[in-house]
C-alpha cells in the first residue's frame, strides 16, 4: 500500500475525477490501481474564490515497486497504522497494578494494563456519575460542597462537567 499526498481537486468533484486524479499523478494505467481509500481530505481556501481539496491517498497498486522506483517526494510506503498491544504477561507479576481515578487517563490506563493481561486495581475517590451531577449542581446552584463527590472527583473525573 502506497501514501500519494496532494492530489488537489476542485471543490465540486466526482469520484471518478479523483480516481482520473491519482492515475495521472501515479502515471499508471486503471487496471494498474486496483483499489484506494482516502487516508486525509483538506480544504485550500487560500484564494477565496478557488476553494480547492487535498487529498492524501492510500492506494494498492499492482506493481508498487516500479511505482515507488521514480522517486516521487509525494509517495511513499503507507505506515502501518493498525492498533498493536503494548505487550502481554504470560506470568503477571504476583502485586497487581493500581490506577488511581476514572478519568479518561485512569479509564485508558486500566484498560492498556487489562489487555497485557495484569488484572489492574482502579481506585476512585468519588461517585458515580449520576450521583455526581447532583452533588455538582449542589455546589453550584446552593453552595453545599461534598468533598468527595464534586467537579474533581468522581467516575469521568473533571473533563466530565467541562462543558
Amino acid at each position: 500500500m502506497l501514501r500519494l499526498n496532494d492530489v488537489i481537486l476542485p471543490l465540486q468533484h466526482s469520484q471518478a475525477e479523483l480516481r482520473a486524479a491519482i492515475l495521472v499523478r501515479l502515471g499508471i494505467d486503471a487496471a494498474e490501481l486496483l483499489e484506494f481509500t482516502v487516508f486525509r481530505r483538506a480544504f485550500d481556501a487560500r484564494a477565496k474564490n478557488n476553494i480547492k481539496l487535498v487529498y492524501a491517498i492510500d492506494a494498492k497498486l499492482r506493481d508498487e515497486g516500479a511505482v515507488l522506483a521514480r522517486r516521487d517526494p509525494a509517495l511513499q510506503p503507507s505506515p502501518d497504522t493498525a492498533y498493536k498491544f503494548a505487550g502481554h504477561f504470560s506470568h503477571p507479576p504476583k502485586l497487581r497494578p493500581v490506577v488511581i481515578g476514572t478519568g479518561p487517563c485512569g479509564i485508558l490506563a486500566g484498560l492498556v494494563l487489562a489487555q497485557m493481561g495484569l488484572a489492574p486495581i482502579i481506585l476512585e475517590r468519588g461517585k458515580k456519575v449520576r450521583e455526581r451531577t447532583k452533588d455538582t449542581w449542589g455546589l453550584w446552584r446552593k453552595g453545599i460542597l461534598n468533598p468527595e463527590s464534586n467537579v474533581q472527583f468522581g467516575e469521568g473525573g473533571a473533563g466530565t462537567f467541562s462543558d
